[in-house]
C-alpha cells in the first residue's frame, strides 16, 4: 500500500468573533487549506507553502501554536495515473491564529466559509471532526480563554 502525507493548517481568528477557515472544493465537502508534502520539504514548511498557495495567506500573517499538531492516519482511494489506487495517508495539521484580518485568494477551490466556534462541530467524521475536538482538548488543558 503506498504512503502518502499531507500537511495544512487550520486558520482561527478571533474577530469578528472566535471562527475557523474551511475552505469549500465541492458543494458537499469542505476541507482545510493542506496538500502532500514535496521532496525536501518539513511538514511545517509544507503546511505554509499550502496555506499561501490555497488562500494568499502569507506566513507572516500567522501567529503559530507551537504546542498543538494534530495528526490522523487513514486509509483513502486517490487517482493516479488514471487508476484508483488505495493509499495510506497521513494528515498533520498545525494550528494558525491570524494576526490582521486578510483578504483570502482562492486558487484551488471554489468558496471558503468562516465557521463559528461553538463545539461540539459536525463537519466532516473522517479529519475535521477529530481535529475540532482534540482543538477543544487543547483549547482547555491550556486555558486558552475566548
Amino acid at each position: 500500500m503506498r504512503q502518502v502525507k499531507s500537511c495544512g493548517f487550520i486558520v482561527m481568528r478571533t474577530q469578528p468573533q472566535l471562527s475557523f477557515l474551511l475552505l469549500m472544493k465541492h458543494s458537499s465537502r469542505y476541507d482545510l487549506p493542506k496538500g502532500h508534502i514535496e521532496v525536501g520539504e518539513n511538514e511545517l514548511s509544507c503546511a505554509f507553502r499550502e496555506l499561501y498557495e490555497e488562500t494568499g495567506i502569507a506566513a507572516s500573517s500567522l501567529h503559530l501554536d507551537q504546542t498543538f499538531r494534530f495528526t490522523t492516519i487513514y486509509q483513502t482511494s486517490e487517482q493516479r495515473f488514471g487508476l484508483q489506487e488505495i493509499a495510506e495517508k497521513t494528515l498533520v495539521i498545525f494550528l494558525g491564529w491570524l494576526k490582521q484580518d486578510v483578504k483570502l485568494q482562492l486558487s484551488e477551490h471554489d468558496a471558503y466559509i468562516w465557521v463559528d466556534w461553538k463545539p461540539p462541530h459536525a463537519i466532516q467524521k473522517k479529519t475535521i471532526d477529530p481535529l475540532l475536538a482534540e482543538l477543544e482538548q487543547h483549547f482547555h488543558k491550556n486555558e486558552i480563554r475566548f
